[in-house]
């Protein structure tokens, strides 16, 4: 092997040593980057902002792990790839995980266990998660140095499978097993994450979706009072409840995409843009084109009109 050996960055001195990452033996762990995801985390403040909205009973005399390191080793075992509680029986003891947490390697004391995890992970009533929430969103606004002009929302809903008897959990048929469907808000133009909600993996109804949405947007509000605000989002999302709550809230724009049907198709709009999609392909010996058009559509259950623009796409 002739390439020379990577420089890795500096790392800040700990209890008065200096810190330093080579391949040479010794005390070997396999997440040496978490020490790099620990600097971003202090720097962001994450496990203490978090941490200062939980109540913590302890007597403070007999407590080894406070809270803010109970959530920092469990924040940063997650990015590191273990997503489960238990996993930090092991990793309690791994020397870059104590690193991170400013312990040296040969520090007696550990991380905090698995039933230390779990017992804080219940511990939060639904007050305290509308709390954790808001600060997530409340972090993400403090990003900025000032308020944008305008800002893109992402919301989109993934599945988590979940490979025990856990709480809320729902059968998805689409999946074919049991497990949550979170819904994820991001901001499009940054990728940065605004706001999240875990919830079960089934679809979710108008009303749900409104009161994801309106939380994160009259939070947003508090900061930013004059940013406007696109949420984009796919045909989970274009329910009437969802679109009235964005046209009753000022500065709010909407963008869904809407599944083709049986009356769509029926539009003499839609029918003939698609036709003549078709045809300028044709014409032109094109392997796709696209073009688009914009006509009113509702649904039986809207109370109004909705602009629809329909983008045609013809291929071989």
């Amino acid at each position: 092997m002739t390439d020379p050996a990577p420089v890795f960055p500096s790392m800040p001195a700990l209890s008065g040593k200096k810190v330093s990452a080579a391949f040479d033996g010794g005390r070997i762990t396999s997440d040496g980057g978490v020490l790099l995801l620990a600097e971003a985390e202090r720097k962001l403040g994450i496990a203490d902002r978090l941490a200062s909205l939980i109540p913590d009973g302890r007597d403070p005399t007999r407590v080894l792990h406070d809270l803010a390191d109970i959530l920092r080793a469990r924040i940063l075992a997650i990015a590191a790839g273990y997503e489960d509680a238990d996993d930090l029986d092991a990793l309690r003891h791994d020397p870059a995980f104590k690193m991170a947490l400013g312990r040296t390697p040969e520090a007696k004391l550990g991380l905090a266990s698995q039933p230390t995890m779990s017992r804080w992970e219940n511990a939060a009533d639904l007050r305290v998660a509308i709390r954790l929430s808001h600060e997530l969103i409340d972090l993400y606004c403090d990003s900025y140095t000032a308020p944008p002009k305008a800002i893109t929302l992402d919301i989109d809903d993934t599945f988590d499978a979940a490979h025990g008897a856990q709480q809320l959990t729902f059968w998805n048929g689409f999946h074919g097993e049991r497990g949550y469907a979170p819904i994820h808000v991001y901001e499009a133009e940054s990728g940065r994450p605004v706001a999240f909600v875990l919830r079960p993996a089934k679809t979710p109804s108008g009303k749900e979706i409104a009161g994801h949405v309106r939380r994160p947007i009259r939070r947003i509000r508090r900061h930013w009072p004059e940013t406007r605000i696109l949420l984009r989002g796919d045909g989970h999302y274009a329910r009437p409840e969802v679109m009235d709550l964005c046209e009753a809230e000022d500065g709010v724009d909407y963008l869904f995409g809407l599944p083709m049907n049986a009356a769509l198709r029926r539009d003499p709009v839609i029918a003939a843009t698609a036709d003549e999609c078709a045809v300028v392909r044709a014409e032109k010996a094109l392997s796709v084109h696209r073009t688009h058009c914009e006509t009113r559509y509702a649904a039986a259950s809207w109370k109004e009109n909705a602009r629809v623009a329909i983008v045609a796409r013809t291929n071989g």
